[in-house]
């Protein structure tokens, strides 16, 4: 399975293409589009939260609520574009550099400078507008299609909040369903209230300094069976791959899967995860220290994935740049910030990941239609089950 998007943050629409998804795949509309509402979600989000409502419409590749096997056209569209009819037209536009809302000051932390110099643009709308996280809308709604392929197979999905700024999280070990029904109650995804107070907190008083948070997000994802990726080739790695896709989210600094960097301040007997053999479970792991991974191919454990976001790079207390007009140094221009979108970008991470989960599934066990990847996989269940 491959996709791409298209569209700008102020353009009419963002659009994504699935292609390779199977036939026969009931699709829940509203479990799609609640994706889209979780990522609007989220104690600190801007004002760009109320202008939008994301609903994702399906124009193509499902008919009477199951996907044909053709592909799959998603669309979601922009409110703001009411506003941006003229600045963002495809035909030319006469006018001043105000009228066209040009930039020629790049904010720093953006893709503002590298782009313009990258594709020798002097308008610097022209990079902000497709580089920014308004993108990962899409995104999400992509993954909320490969949630509805992973839940044929009882494959789940959640996310928690572990850290925003200096506040940490208290672990809990929760059953997955708990883990999912506490954090969707909570304005911070988080499962320790004490914590969500200190957060929202620390969250104000950044807003009130006019600067941003960043976080911490795990992403969990039970009931995936052993074998999904490769070892035989580095591209082939699904931890890897899983890696590169959380690194392409806007913002996102760091991945690490279950103990991660710990690893480097532990002996080796206390990193490695024991392996057992029970008559009904076969083979699995003591523990699970390795996030679900082994030789870039899962385990049978959960997959636990954990992801930096650095703090948002617009803020309200402007940091220095240079005009590429007149090289002079000036105070970056603020186009609209969150002040901390941690939370909300836990959903993006989910659905990244079940994503590329749900594409090395198909990999694994792949068939034009649901019935014969279902017969893959029983198949391949069995062939464990003696081994």
């Amino acid at each position: 399975m491959r996709y791409l998007t298209a569209g700008e943050t102020h353009g009419p629409q963002l659009t994504a293409i699935i292609e390779g998804f199977p036939s026969n795949v009931n699709v829940d509309f509203e479990a799609v589009n609640e994706q889209l509402a979780r990522r609007q979600k989220g104690y600190g989000r801007g004002r760009r939260m109320q202008i939008e409502k994301d609903t994702a419409r399906i124009v193509g590749g499902v008919r009477h609520g199951k996907t044909t096997g053709a592909p799959i056209a998603l669309v979601v569209e922009n409110n703001d574009w009411k506003h941006w009819t003229s600045v963002m037209n495809i035909e030319p536009i006469e006018g001043s550099d105000e009228t066209k809302r040009r930039v020629n000051r790049p904010r720093p932390g953006h893709a503002d400078l590298n782009g313009g110099l990258k594709y020798n643009q002097r308008d610097l709308r022209n990079i902000l507008e497709r580089s920014s996280a308004r993108e990962t809308t899409m995104r999400v709604a992509v993954g909320g299609m490969a949630r509805e392929l992973l839940k044929e197979f009882g494959i789940k999905v959640a996310g928690q909040v572990v850290r925003i700024g200096e506040v940490e999280v208290k672990r809990q070990e929760l059953p997955i369903d708990e883990l999912i029904r506490i954090t969707e109650e909570s304005p911070v995804r988080v499962t320790d209230k004490e914590a969500e107070e200190r957060i929202i907190a620390a969250i104000d008083a950044a807003k009130q300094d006019g600067d941003t948070l960043g976080g911490v997000i795990e992403c969990i994802i039970e009931g995936v069976p052993s074998g999904l990726g490769s070892h035989v080739q580095w591209d082939r790695k699904l931890d890897g791959r899983i890696a590169q896709a959380v690194l392409s989210i806007q913002a996102f600094k760091g991945v690490e899967f279950g103990i991660g960097f710990e690893a480097a301040e532990r002996r080796g007997s206390a990193v490695h995860d024991e392996i057992l053999h029970d008559e009904g479970r076969g083979f699995y792991r003591a523990t699970n220290r390795a996030g679900g991974f082994e030789g870039g191919m899962t385990t049978g454990e959960p997959i636990v994935v954990r992801a930096v976001m650095k703090p948002i790079s617009t803020l309200y207390k402007a940091l220095q740049s240079v005009d590429i007009d007149t090289k002079e140094a000036f105070t970056a221009q603020v186009e609209r910030s969150d002040t901390c979108a941690v939370p909300a970008a836990g959903v993006i991470l989910e659905n990244v990941v079940a994503w590329e989960v749900a594409s090395a599934f198909m990999e694994k066990f792949g068939g034009d239609s649901i019935e014969e990847i279902r017969n893959n996989y029983n198949s391949y269940l069995e062939q464990i089950k003696s081994y």
